[in-house]
């Protein structure tokens, strides 16, 4: 988010989201790569308040990968980019032995020097901190940050999925006020699809049930807080939101013939779909999503009416026009970074929204909502920024 007019004063805001899962499963090749992407862009766009929310953070074998996050986090805030910004405020949530709490959610908030009047608010007292030359200072929060007043975390009831074992999804939220304009700022992590064969079934799908379920929850907590009070808020992170892949198969099977292929363990299910010469244009799996022309076929404009998640929730939450391709599941390879795996059905997974109080305050069109390395391995997830 570029050049926010607030009351008169400019701010230069900028909200960005990343999933670094996979970063943090095979560092060696691409911690640096995204950190200098990420840190290209900072260097350009130049604002004053910087708003960082990972997923993932540690990876999925963050028993192993942990160490490398104090390394990222020493690299950034290090970085000479990162020079002109005096307050760091970050949130590591890394506890993975505590599996109430665990989301594997990072909040980092970086604050230029130039910014006049900056406040936190702390969730325990219902207050804002008092002295602002402690707030101006560097507060770097990991491990386990469940006493940390000045950030509100929760990990998603599991009943809200059954399917799963456990899960890290949940949000993370925290709320400034920056030279007089009061705002909340929410990590969220949504529910994946476990299995393609299964969203394709029908539209809403078992799977995006649930994400709106949980996203509704979020929202409706927020707004029944009495202690907090209820302000303009923006959501940012891994929503894992996904097309309607009932409406994808459809149109991209119309003149196909489907033929089945059963596993004995009805594990590895696929079906194919083809054409008139016997050839494979689609195949669907559990885990395999994979077309003719799959590098080429899903960065065209016709999947965006399938993007269909957030229409139940139109009026409670507002985006910016998307116009850049689906952010997921990119390659996790540094030679093929523009490239789709042939997992998914790619989707827009990696969203910035608002409340509608928040399209109201700033009230203008000209910030930009994108994409960080359109043409680099940033891991499976490209960063979203706005």
């Amino acid at each position: 988010m570029d050049s926010a007019q607030e009351d008169g004063d400019c701010t230069d805001i900028f909200l960005v989201t990343a999933n670094v899962g996979s970063l943090f499963e095979d560092p060696e090749r691409l911690l640096q790569l995204w950190l200098h992407e990420f840190l290209a862009k900072i260097s350009i766009a130049q604002p004053k308040f910087l708003a960082l929310h990972l997923q993932e953070v540690g990876g999925k074998t963050y028993e192993k990968s942990m160490e490398y996050v104090q390394e990222f986090i020493k690299c950034l805030c290090d970085a000479p980019e990162m020079a002109q910004f005096t307050c760091v405020h970050i949130f590591m949530d890394e506890d993975f032995k505590s599996a109430e709490h665990f989301t594997a959610l990072g909040s980092l908030y970086f604050v230029h020097q130039d910014v006049a009047s900056l406040k936190i608010w702390n969730f325990l007292t219902h207050s804002w901190e008092e002295s602002l030359q402690d707030i101006k200072d560097k507060h770097i929060y990991s491990g386990n940050i469940e006493t940390i007043a000045t950030k509100e975390k929760s990990k998603f009831p599991q009943h809200f999925f059954p399917e799963c074992k456990w899960s890290r999804k949940g949000f993370m939220r925290t709320r400034w006020e920056v030279n007089g304009t009061v705002i909340d700022l929410v990590n969220i992590h949504l529910f994946h699809d476990a299995s393609n064969l299964a969203a394709c079934e029908n539209f809403p799908s078992v799977y995006c049930k649930t994400r709106r379920r949980a996203l509704v929850h979020t929202i409706e907590r927020f707004h029944l807080d009495e202690q907090n009070g209820t302000v303009p808020f923006f959501v940012f992170g891994d929503f894992n939101f996904r097309c309607d892949t009932e409406g994808v198969v459809k149109e991209l099977t119309e003149n196909l013939t489907p033929h089945r292929v059963q596993n004995v363990k009805n594990e590895n299910d696929k079906i194919h779909y083809r054409n008139s010469t016997g050839n494979n244009v689609l195949t669907v799996g559990k885990k395999e999503f994979s077309h003719a022309d799959h590098q080429l076929k899903f960065k065209e404009d016709w999947l965006k009416k399938f993007d269909r998640e957030l229409e139940p929730l139109k009026d409670i939450l507002v985006e910016y026009p998307i116009k850049f391709v689906p952010s997921y599941p990119f390659e996790e390879d540094p030679e093929m970074p523009t490239d789709y795996m042939s997992t998914r059905c790619p989707a827009w997974c990696d969203r910035i929204l608002m409340s509608p109080q928040v399209h109201e305050i700033i009230r203008s069109d000209d910030w930009t909502y994108g994409m960080i390395g359109e043409a680099v391995c940033m891991g499976d997830h490209k960063v979203k920024i706005l």
